[in-house]
């Protein structure tokens, strides 16, 4: 009798501890949807898809990771992809009925105009691979005279493709190109 009473407290504790998962997943899932409606609340141009990552690509001159969504859910190419936070992603580059394939930021072929918020000044981010570092992003063609700090958060300068103040990353370093004539930062 004590062990089938065991087997009943372990079955009931088995139970216990799958609801426990299933209401952390719950959430979890909620704070997602909730950040993401208030993106939406503040920018209300935007429409909001949500998708999961259903599979990577990565070489050493491409970053791509498809998606669960495609034509079927609106997805086109050339949108942007971000997070629920509003931090930039990358761009849709093919679309299929139930799935889209995004390029990453840190792909080197793929620029977008960024503007360091605290001081306004613009450039061209880009992945880094090119440059030796193929896990961080690179602004150029920022003025030589400009002051750049660590932490300086790089958004969106707005374009058709990136609407603006989206968050593309925060200057970890910042040198001179190799002419002297501007400044990048990473």
């Amino acid at each position: 009798a004590l062990e089938a009473e065991n087997q009943v407290l372990k079955k009931q504790l088995s139970e216990m501890q799958d609801t426990a998962r299933q209401a952390d997943a719950t959430t979890r899932e909620n704070e997602r949807l909730r950040k993401l409606n208030q993106l939406e609340t503040t920018h209300e141009s935007y429409v909001m898809l949500d998708a999961y990552i259903i599979g990577w690509s990565s070489s050493d001159w491409e970053s791509t990771f498809t998606i669960n969504r495609g034509t079927n859910a609106g997805i086109r190419e050339n949108l942007c992809a971000i997070t629920a936070n509003g931090e930039v992603v990358g761009l849709v580059t093919e679309v299929g009925v139930n799935y889209a394939v995004v390029k990453t930021v840190l792909d080197s072929t793929l620029e977008i105009s960024g503007t360091i918020s605290t001081s306004g000044y613009n450039g061209m981010v880009k992945g880094g691979y090119t440059s030796g570092n193929d896990t961080l992003l690179q602004m150029n063609y920022l003025p030589s005279d400009s002051i750049i700090r660590n932490k300086d958060q790089v958004v969106t300068s707005g374009s058709t493709v990136y609407p603006r103040g989206l968050i593309i990353g925060s200057v970890v370093d910042a040198g001179y190109e190799e002419t002297g004539v501007a400044k990048f930062a990473l």
